[in-house]
């Protein structure tokens, strides 16, 4: 339509933002992200998507995001004010969401229904790309359809292994916006105590065993048929999955 500007055009997703709102596909779990999304207006949280509903051609409407994201928002974490402020972001959001309990039969991206003892749902996919910034402050979390129930620690790890960052360093320095190699050991202990954690033992691991598991969701989605992760196995990005793994294992002690 000529009023929508394409915010994103792949094959598998075409978002689109009509004035103040984003237009973008539903899927089996959008309800259940729905929910989670409604509880969090409820609860007053700012930074979360308010949900508009479904528009006449079955996507979702979401309350639009002003701000900057994508690959802007890497350069927003690396100096250590902006590290401990998205470390406080996701406490934040772990706070709100802790007494959410999901309405029965509503199911998640990973199949998953309902909570465990120490679960909440968490994000999935908090990353810099997935914040949205207006200057130094962020204003908004992106792309909830990864929300799962899980222990808080999957998302502090999942975060980690992008902002210690568990990459090396040439990584670092061509794509992640370094301007030097970055203190991994620093960068991981300022996160834990700025998230409000007394402790940086088992984190390694944990980053560790995200990962691993991140490649068996990626595996798992593809054999449902799942988008993207189909394009992505067929790519060959599970090889560059199993590298970062790898790197992981084998530089353990840069964080520790």
């Amino acid at each position: 339509m000529a009023d929508e500007e394409v915010l994103q055009d792949t094959p598998h997703r075409r978002v689109v933002r009509r004035g103040g709102t984003v237009r973008r596909p539903v899927h089996p779990w959008t309800p259940a992200v729905h929910a989670l999304l409604l509880h969090l207006a409820d609860v007053g949280f700012p930074y979360s998507p308010r949900v508009l509903g479904i528009d006449e051609e079955g996507r979702e409407v979401l309350g639009y995001l002003e701000g900057e994201s994508g690959p802007l928002g890497w350069a927003r974490v690396v100096d250590d004010a902006g590290l401990a402020t998205f470390a406080r972001l996701l406490r934040q959001y772990h706070d709100a969401v802790a007494d959410f309990r999901p309405p029965e039969g509503l199911g998640w991206c990973t199949g998953d229904s309902g909570l465990r003892d120490g679960e909440v749902v968490c994000h999935g996919d908090f990353g810099p790309w997935n914040i949205v910034w207006r200057g130094e402050a962020p204003a908004g979390i992106l792309d909830w359809d990864y929300a799962r129930p899980a222990p808080r620690l999957h998302d502090v790890a999942y975060a980690l292994e992008y902002v210690a960052p568990f990459r090396d360093d040439a990584e670092c320095l061509r794509w992640l916006r370094y301007p030097e190699p970055p203190d991994r050991r620093h960068r991981l202990e300022l996160f834990a105590t700025a998230y409000g954690l007394t402790s940086t033992a088992g984190l390694v691991d944990a980053v560790i065993d995200v990962q691993r598991s991140g490649i068996e969701q990626v595996r798992a989605l593809a054999e449902r048929g799942c988008q993207p992760q189909v394009s992505w196995v067929a790519d060959g990005h599970l090889d560059d999955l199993d590298r970062r793994l790898a790197w992981s294992r084998t530089n353990r002690h840069l964080f520790a």
